[in-house]
């Protein structure tokens, strides 16, 4: 696991490069000139809504579909005139597609029969994946003996037992309830560590994605918006679709009123002049959006005392306070109606829950260096 830089990894697999690939179904565009580069041993996940194009473009690298234009180079050669079985990848599918009639065994040993392999190697390679996977003790088992976690194992099992160069994974998680999908992503996390080959992890679960991957590939509409690390795409969002898919923020429009450096004063329509930072910051008098996560905002019913450049304090009234354990959410209500939600972490033990109540009035404050501009509108 390269996240954090904590963690070696053997690094394996090919290189994947998608060069300008569209693909459309009918009056329907799937995918629009679509460019990702993917390196070797990466966890690579494509994370996007239910239609945004992402399953599309895991079939058009399997073989399974073809593209209307573009390439999909592996290890710098295009494979778009191969077959399915000539491109050294293989495909773990949301529905398992295990043979209901084979055990365990003979599932993931399938492949190798198909080649005929010899009994021996049989033998000696599905027992290794198995025990890559934990499921030594079922062998002899049906599918239809298996939990759900259990069965996606023996397919993730199946797929790596051909040594491909990648694997690509289409939602796998998505039938597991909660719980159990959090326990086998970090089995697949493990996995991946293990064997270091290249994995390309489509979901629609942006949790599933900011705790798995090396790097992200956000997608809408048949578009790439933007791709970078977990922390990247979490705190510098490079749209407003982005910045809202991707885990809860607060989003407002505003004109740009002064520039000094990378700090901009805006006129936020509802609450008056805020300072946010930007790397490139735009030109006064445009118009844009901003964005401040909920956890970066402090809140507390005295006005700040801190006066020193780059904090800005907001007032309003407490809409909904909503305790959830660990956390607090807030729904703040500033005077001119607009609302920002606030996230404070319990981290004393002996903090119960709030110590503000609904309609308190209080008071925001948030650093320039933790909001950002998103987009420029004109």
């Amino acid at each position: 696991m390269e996240r954090g830089g904590e963690k070696q990894k053997t690094v394996k697999g090919s290189d994947v490069v998608i060069e300008h690939v569209r693909k459309s179904f009918g009056e329907f565009k799937a995918l629009d000139d679509v460019s990702i580069g993917i390196r070797k041993g990466e966890f690579f996940s494509l994370l996007g809504p239910s239609g945004c194009g992402k399953t599309t473009l895991l079939r058009i690298i399997a073989g399974f579909e073809s593209p209307e234009g573009g390439a999909v180079l592996l290890d710098g050669r295009d494979v778009l005139g191969q077959p399915p079985d000539a491109r050294h990848v293989n495909t773990v599918f949301q529905n398992y597609a295990l043979f209901p009639h084979l055990t365990v065994f003979e599932n993931v040993a399938f492949s190798m029969r198909l080649r005929k392999a010899p009994e021996s190697e049989v033998k000696a390679r599905v027992a290794e994946y198995l025990q890559l996977v934990e499921l030594q003790a079922h062998a002899s088992k049906k599918p239809a003996q298996l939990s759900g976690g259990q069965k996606q194992r023996v397919a993730i099992a199946r797929a790596l037992i051909n040594e491909p160069s990648v694997l690509l994974l289409d939602e796998p998680l998505s039938a597991l309830d909660a719980k159990l999908r959090q326990h086998m992503l970090i089995e697949l996390d493990s996995i991946h560590d293990k064997i270091g080959i290249t994995f390309i992890y489509v979901t629609h679960d942006q949790q599933e994605a900011l705790s798995v991957s090396d790097r992200i590939a956000v997608m809408n509409a048949g578009e790439v918006l933007q791709v970078g690390t977990p922390q990247e795409i979490y705190e510098a969002p490079a749209t407003d679709f982005v910045a809202k898919f991707i885990g809860e923020t607060n989003l407002f429009e505003a004109d740009v009123a002064s520039v000094s450096g990378e700090t901009v004063e805006l006129r936020t329509d509802g609450f008056g002049p805020v300072k946010v930072t930007a790397t490139e910051p735009p030109p006064v008098g445009s118009r844009v959006s901003w964005t401040i996560r909920p956890e970066k905002i402090r809140i507390g019913l005295e006005e700040p005392r801190s006066a020193r450049n780059g904090i800005n304090a907001v007032a309003g009234v407490v809409d909904e306070p909503i305790y959830s354990g660990f956390q607090s959410k807030f729904y703040v209500r500033a005077p001119s109606g607009l609302v920002l939600k606030v996230i404070k972490q319990h981290a004393d033990w002996s903090d119960e829950g709030p110590e503000i109540a609904w309609k308190d009035a209080v008071w925001l404050s948030f650093s320039a260096e933790d909001a950002y501009i998103v987009e420029v509108k004109r």
